[in-house]
């Protein structure tokens, strides 16, 4: 690997670090592999480590880098695709589904997941819990509140407990005819849990995708999605909808 000088530009030395670093990514580096560590990066572009941890910052924001706790930093996936304000209306769980059932509890909610639900406060809620990997990397964790109400014919026989519970209560809400859902989108801070599930700290920023699923003119269920912020990026289209798509050009947010 050849030593390569940086010329004197006008732009912050760090940026076009940050510009050639992407480049090197994108030629020789396969989505995963560890980088070379610091001081041999900033020997190889003759800059400061300093400068040179500038650069791996920004690309890490921009979800080109990960840095992985007892790994080291390894070039990112792309970014993941997941549509929200599509006209095309699915129950989860449906065909095509990228999320993987991990578990499932029954309980009173929190006062605003009742609240958000329409339902009563006392109203035990069947909680599942999902994820999205990508590449092997968790990219989103989510939350999906199904009231009981929504599911009367589910048999605790057929559904003992974990992700079969869980599978058992999505088959049960297909039964109900979809009439239509809606999405919001907010960005929000990693708690401590999500941090855990998308091996981020706490604090990290996040995107939380809140949809309501209708059925017979009522909230028959709520998925709270929190996707990691670096591996999203927003575009609003002619139909004023919101997606989260795969971006090849990798840029930044």
């Amino acid at each position: 690997m050849g030593t390569t000088q940086l010329e004197s530009v006008p732009e912050p030395k760090y940026w076009h670090l940050r510009t050639v670093l992407s480049e090197a990514l994108d030629s020789e580096f396969s989505v995963g592999e560890i980088l070379p560590n610091e001081r041999d990066l900033a020997a190889r572009f003759g800059v400061a480590r300093a400068t040179l941890r500038q650069a791996l910052e920004q690309l890490e924001l921009e979800g080109r880098l990960q840095r992985r706790r007892g790994v080291g930093t390894t070039v990112a996936p792309p970014r993941v695709g997941v549509s929200v304000g599509t006209e095309q209306h699915a129950w989860p769980g449906a065909a095509g589904d990228v999320w993987q059932t991990a578990d499932c509890d029954l309980a009173v909610p929190a006062a605003s997941v009742a609240d958000a639900l329409e339902s009563g406060r006392d109203e035990p809620v069947h909680t599942v819990h999902r994820s999205r990997v990508t590449h092997g990397q968790p990219v989103a964790a989510e939350l999906l509140y199904i009231p009981q109400s929504s599911v009367p014919d589910l048999s605790g026989i057929d559904a003992p407990s974990g992700a079969a519970r869980a599978r058992a209560v999505l088959r049960e809400l297909h039964r109900l005819e979809l009439e239509g859902q809606d999405s919001a989108v907010e960005l929000g801070s990693a708690r401590a849990d999500d941090a855990k599930a998308l091996d981020r700290l706490p604090g990290a920023p996040v995107l939380v995708v809140t949809t309501r699923y209708i059925a017979a003119s009522r909230t028959a269920a709520l998925s709270v999605a929190t996707y990691r912020a670096d591996t999203c990026r927003l575009t609003f289209g002619d139909s004023g909808g919101v997606e989260i798509h795969e971006d090849p050009q990798r840029r930044a947010s």
